[in-house]
């Protein structure tokens, strides 16, 4: 399996309930490195940005303001099969569906709600870090 990398946002949500902390350990105990971290709080341009792919959508307004209500931490975050584990460590997007265990079966309120974002493909992985990213700011892999 290949190291890759993925990008996680721990969303307002979870930092409301100051999950923070505990969600980052989570990230660290499943083996995952921080590559890159950023404690900010989106404005409403950065959020219509990084969520562009959505624009048009049903829930593109209320997703956007959701995400530019409080602090985020964004994450690099590195391991081997890191997109694939990480949709693993988060759960299903739906809280009430997620499996036991999982962040967002502990950490989420409900589908809009759900306490992380975390990418869904390499594609995605390499736009949505480098939204957040620039090259010299996430830390070289160990390879």
């Amino acid at each position: 399996m290949p190291t890759q990398r993925t990008l996680s946002i721990i969303k307002p949500d979870a930092m409301e309930k100051s999950s923070g902390g505990a969600i980052l350990a989570r990230f660290q105990e499943e083996g995952f490195l921080v590559r890159g971290l950023k404690h900010i709080h989106l404005t409403r341009a950065q959020a219509e940005g990084f969520y562009a792919e959505h624009r048009g959508r049903g829930f593109f307004d209320e997703l956007v303001t959701f995400m530019s209500r409080g602090p985020v931490i964004v994450l690099c975050l590195e391991r081997e099969d890191a997109i694939a584990k990480y949709r693993e460590v988060i759960g299903a997007t739906d809280p009430a569906k997620a499996a036991p265990g999982t962040i967002r079966k502990l950490y989420g309120n409900n589908v809009g709600e759900n306490a992380v974002h975390g990418s869904d493909s390499e594609k995605s992985a390499a736009r949505e870090i480098a939204y957040f990213f620039a090259g010299y700011e996430a830390a070289p892999t160990a390879e």
